[in-house]
């Protein structure tokens, strides 16, 4: 199976980063919240591969393929590398939440792209793909607007 997501996430991805390979490790916090946290001693193996579609002022539009299926898998994996994705509740950046809510976004910015599997019946691969909601595309466009008024 092969997913594709796309996220909006904090400062400047950058171009050579091509994949993280964190280890991660499901915990409970005293009050009872279930995260996820990368651990090299008990975590268990995962790997996101990552390539920038876009640049903006603050923040980058980045494509994310989890090779491996683990909870919160591209969250965390984006957020120990310095950039978490925008409002993300868990494991994001207040700060970096305030100025992305300014150009209209309320929502977690992480969209399940596209999937595709092989069918073993049919014998064929089957490929859904779902287009970004519009409210992240307003997002995306003013995002925009702002780099090129900044130049």
């Amino acid at each position: 199976m092969n997913k594709v997501y796309w996220a909006l996430v904090r400062g400047q991805w950058s171009e050579k980063q091509k994949s993280v390979q964190e280890p991660l490790k499901k915990i409970t916090t005293k009050s009872g919240e279930r995260l996820v946290i990368t651990d090299r001693e008990e975590g268990k193996k995962s790997c996101t591969l990552f390539s920038v579609l876009s640049n903006f002022k603050d923040c980058s539009l980045v494509e994310a393929r989890p090779q491996t299926g683990r909870t919160h898998q591209i969250r965390v994996h984006t957020a120990c590398q310095g950039h978490p994705i925008a409002c993300d509740d868990k494991y994001g950046d207040r700060e970096f939440d305030k100025v992305v809510k300014k150009v209209g976004l309320n929502r977690l910015f992480l969209h399940a792209k596209e999937i595709s599997f092989f069918h073993p019946l049919s014998e064929t691969t089957m490929r859904f793909e779902a287009p970004l909601q519009p409210e992240l595309e307003v997002v995306l466009q003013k995002l925009g607007e702002q780099a090129m008024s900044q130049e």
